[in-house]
């Protein structure tokens, strides 16, 4: 479902490397990726692609069956299997506007909406919910004056390394007291070879420092050398992320992400 593009916004002035992440992340081209942050003629675009991307083992091993971005206006590109994509597409087109109201919920509730509660039963994942978090990114890290470095590079393997940042794999940011204790660490998501995605945490000890900012800054400034953007997800709900996010240098535009995740029982 795609009206006609009346102009482009300021938010349409995407990083180059952004949208060779969202290319290579969603299987967009450039022409499907054009219904994001402009002004339309109608309600939000919500353009469906199929993805081989969304058969195969992602980051952590797992396979991702559906992404998914959001501009602030509403207007989307959602990535599903490519044996899904007709039944996705002509699914959007019931539920959108002019469809024929036969659709599963029904097209008041939006087409994105509609989409997202009815790809579980779709993809035969039950117990599961396609849902929206905030999507952040940096073309412009703070620099070191303003946040300084907070942390070493180490291997994955590395025994002061916690649990939670091994499945990240590579080298990840952790931030070690004086015994060489752990304090804080970032992993990074390596989608593609443009855009990682940071994930910051703190040991309970450790917070109210500052530890999680200056982190989050320094791996910013790290992949920015090496020219990869970094992005920055998070719940919506969750402030503290929130407020990490906004400190180093990760503004919210509004715009969101899509993926799919099994709710705990």
């Amino acid at each position: 479902m795609r009206g006609t593009i009346v102009e482009r916004t300021e938010d349409a002035e995407l990083p180059d490397g952004l949208l060779a992440h969202w290319r290579a992340w969603l299987g967009a081209t450039d022409d499907e990726l054009a219904v994001l942050g402009a002004v339309h003629d109608g309600p939000p675009p919500v353009v469906v692609v199929g993805a081989e991307g969304r058969t195969r083992p992602g980051w952590d091993g797992a396979v991702h069956a559906v992404t998914g971005i959001v501009d602030a206006a509403g207007a989307a590109v959602v990535s599903v299997p490519p044996a899904h994509l007709a039944w996705a597409r002509s699914y959007v087109a019931q539920a959108g506007p002019g469809g024929d109201g036969s659709a599963d919920p029904p097209a008041a509730a939006g087409a994105l909406d509609a989409l997202r509660a009815a790809l579980p039963d779709q993809l035969d994942l039950p117990g599961h919910i396609v849902y929206r978090g905030v999507c952040r990114w940096s073309d412009s890290p703070p620099t070191v004056d303003r946040l300084p470095d907070a942390g070493v590079w180490l291997p994955f393997e590395d025994a002061r390394v916690p649990e939670w940042l091994r499945p990240f794999g590579g080298d990840v940011l952790v931030a070690l007291d004086d015994d060489d204790r752990y304090l804080a660490g970032v992993g990074l998501k390596r989608h593609d070879r443009h855009g990682h995605e940071i994930s910051v945490g703190t040991d309970e000890r450790a917070r109210g420092r500052g530890l999680a900012r200056r982190l989050v800054a320094q791996a910013s400034r790290t992949l920015h050398e090496q020219g990869i953007v970094a992005t920055y997800l998070h719940d919506p709900a969750n402030v503290a992320s929130a407020r990490v996010a906004d400190a180093a240098g990760f503004p919210d535009h509004g715009w969101g992400v899509l993926g799919i995740f099994q709710v705990a029982p």
